[in-house]
């Protein structure tokens, strides 16, 4: 384990073992929604708290350990397909200031005490587009790829890249899930870049793609979207079945070269780039990833 990650590990745990007070952390990282969700939990008979008078020093431990508690799972959020956030925070790239003024924007539900009035518990919902936001470098779009000559196609409302099944990794002999991340590439057959972060313009949009479970897709609705889901991607976006994954992560799905065509080919359908007009369908098992401290 690399040194900084695991003392950051180190400080996530110690609220747990400190004075023998015992205090735990659990929730999910939903990508549907681009969020963290959060509990923490004291045992008030461990800190030695009773009720009511120990109510708000209870609630103060609860807020003081959160940020320590929350930081090794903000920091295994995917970046991209070879970064992890914490590989950004080993190289000096993310520092723990960083970190903690995300956890400390969270959306705070008030503590609240169980039945049997031996725990405490609070709720703290993460925006990961502000992580994303955090994260952008670039002030103005760069170009996608153009064509010398360009193939006849028409004009789409959005990008629609359907890749909920196990698909081939590129450069390996294996198949894997496509999984979600901050800043995900996609890429052609004949492994063009086809689109990136640096292609939308950051002042329209919070996250380059939107992530969504095949049931917002099959929909009784004229254009089968869920209605959510049309407020991106319009009712007639380039619906793609993605050929392969790429990267260390599998997060880069890899579409077949006579559709990148169709998206590169137009001015119309190159503007879906700059303003995030994506989505990508993802397995339910890789949308929403559990967690909880030891």
């Amino acid at each position: 384990m690399k040194p900084r990650i695991f003392s950051c590990l180190l400080l996530g745990l110690a609220g747990l073992v400190f004075g023998e007070t015992r205090v735990a952390i659990s929730g999910s990282i939903e990508w549907e929604r681009m969020e963290i969700n959060a509990t923490v939990m004291l045992d008030l008979a461990s800190a030695g708290l009773r009720l009511p008078t120990g109510r708000i020093q209870g609630e103060e431990i609860i807020h003081g350990e959160y940020p320590s508690l929350v930081r090794p799972y903000l920091l295994s959020i995917v970046v991209d397909s070879a970064h992890t956030l914490g590989d950004l925070f080993n190289r000096g790239e993310f520092s723990l200031k960083n970190t903690d003024s995300i956890s400390s924007a969270a959306q705070k539900i008030p503590p609240a005490l169980t039945f049997d009035l031996t725990f405490m518990s609070a709720r703290y919902t993460l925006s990961l587009h502000k992580l994303s936001r955090e994260l952008t470098r670039h002030n103005q779009p760069i170009d996608s790829m153009r064509l010398l000559i360009p193939v006849p196609t028409i004009p789409y409302t959005g990008i629609l890249i359907i890749a909920d099944e196990e698909l081939p990794v590129h450069g390996r002999q294996l198949t894997a899930l496509t999984r979600p991340c901050l800043f995900p590439k996609i890429w052609d057959t004949d492994m063009n870049l086809i689109y990136e972060q640096s292609m939308v313009d950051p002042q329209q949009v919070q996250s380059i793609v939107r992530y969504v479970s095949a049931n917002q897709i099959f929909r009784p609705t004229p254009s089968g979207l869920e209605d959510d889901l049309v407020r991106l991607v319009g009712t007639n976006p380039l619906r793609i079945i993605a050929q392969g994954v790429f990267g260390i992560h599998c997060t880069d799905p890899i579409i077949a070269h006579e559709d990148a065509l169709q998206v590169v080919s137009l001015e119309d359908n190159r503007k879906l780039l700059r303003e995030g007009r994506i989505a990508i369908v993802l397995n339910q098992q890789v949308l929403s990833i559990p967690f909880s401290s030891p």
